[in-house]
This record gives C-alpha cells, sequence and structure tokens, in this order.
C-alpha cells in the first residue's frame, strides 16, 4: 500500500520534483509538530533592510552567531547535502540568523557559498542579541545557542511557523534539530524529512484543487 502512495505522490509533482522524490522509498506520514507557532521575525532584516517571514514558507532556520566564518564548513555541508535539493521550490528558504555587526564576515561567506551553490534561497538574517535568543527561545528545544549565539544545529519551520521534527528518532528519541556537522544527519534525517514535508504540502495542494473541481 505504501508504494501505491508513494507513486501517487510522484505523478501529482513536477518533473523537477519528481527527481527528488524518487530518489527513495520514504515514508509520507506527517512529520510531527514538536513546538507550534514560534516567533516570526519581525526584529530581523537582511543586509539591504528587507522583511522576512515564515509565514508561507518551507523554513530552514540557522544561528551562526559572532563569528560566522567559523560555520563555513557547516555552510558547505547544509548547502551540498540540503539547499541544493530544495532551493528551486518557490516556498522554501533557508535563513541564517546573525547579529549586527558581522556583515564584512557574513558577505564574505556568501562569496564563499556563491562558488559551490545557487544563494537565491539563502538568507542572512540581522538582529540584536537580545532578538536572536528570543527566537531560539521560541523553539523551545532541548538545545542551546553558545556564548557567541550560535548552534550547529538547523531547524524546519513549517508555512505555519511550527517547528517540526522527529518524535520518535532512532538516535535521540526527541529530535529537534538537525546536526550541520553531520553529513550522515543532514543526508539521511534532515533529507527525508524536508521531502516529507514538501509531499505533506503537495497532497493538500492537490486535495484542495480537486475539491474545487467539483
Amino acid at each position: 500500500m505504501k508504494k501505491i502512495f508513494v507513486v501517487t505522490v510522484l505523478f501529482a509533482l513536477p518533473i523537477v520534483a519528481y527527481l527528488f522524490f524518487a530518489s527513495g522509498v520514504h515514508d509520507f506520514a506527517k512529520l510531527p509538530t514538536l513546538t507550534p507557532g514560534i516567533q516570526d521575525l519581525e526584529e530581523f532584516r537582511t543586509a539591504s533592510g528587507d522583511t522576512v517571514s515564515l509565514d508561507d514558507n518551507i523554513t530552514i532556520l540557522g544561528f551562526f552567531g559572532e563569528q560566522p566564518l567559523e560555520y563555513s564548513g557547516h555552510s558547505y555541508n547544509l548547502g551540498e547535502k540540503i539547499y541544493d535539493n530544495y532551493y528551486k521550490f518557490l516556498d522554501f528558504q533557508l535563513l541564517i540568523a546573525v547579529p549586527e555587526g558581522t556583515q564584512e564576515q557574513v558577505k564574505e561567506l556568501e562569496q564563499e557559498l556563491a562558488k559551490i551553490t545557487n544563494p537565491l534561497k539563502w538568507k542572512f538574517i540581522y538582529g540584536s542579541p537580545e532578538a536572536i535568543k528570543s527566537l531560539f527561545s521560541s523553539l523551545q528545544s532541548d538545545l542551546q545557542l553558545d556564548e557567541q549565539l550560535a548552534t550547529p544545529y538547523v531547524f524546519l519551520i513549517d508555512k505555519d511557523g511550527d517547528l517540526r521534527g522527529r518524535d520518535d528518532d532512532e538516535d535521540d528519541g526527541l529530535l529537534y534539530g538537525y546536526d550541520t556537522r553531520s553529513v550522515a544527519t543532514l543526508d539521511d534525517k534532515m533529507n527525508d524529512d524536508v521531502k516529507v514535508i514538501l509531499a505533506e504540502y503537495r497532497l493538500a495542494l492537490k486535495k484542495y484543487n480537486k475539491e474545487n473541481e467539483q
């Protein structure tokens, strides 16, 4: 029954999505909500002063702190294993929260990222230390920021601003965030979970369109 369901999902998606979802057999049960309604991003801006929002976006959220260049290796892992697979989806974004004053370091990191990926949906957002701490606290995870307001873990947020993750992970039990130091974690766990959320929304859209055709 599960294989028939997966085939149904694949043919309901554009060909670019098919290539991603066809890479393996996955469990398309709904990914658990671990924290509903995390804080939105009113207190953050991009380097150009633009506002950003979690609303109606599937968001990967990270915190690179006061020394973002130290996270260049984490960025490479995240870009290669996750971002490159999904940035072409219209409702996908990757946001990295950093404190004001790190603009020059971020510019250098962005230049390095541009050599390995298309930075179209990868945005660094700036806020005060208080805003960063407040945003992280709203995740209500079992993880912590370090003294530089950074963590190697990234978080998966759905279109309603809810933190998604695993409540029965084989290693951690509750899996709030994904360790960017671990290629295996990104390649296996996070990649699968992003696929599940994308499939979930595509199925909901298909159902909505079908109901409105009647």
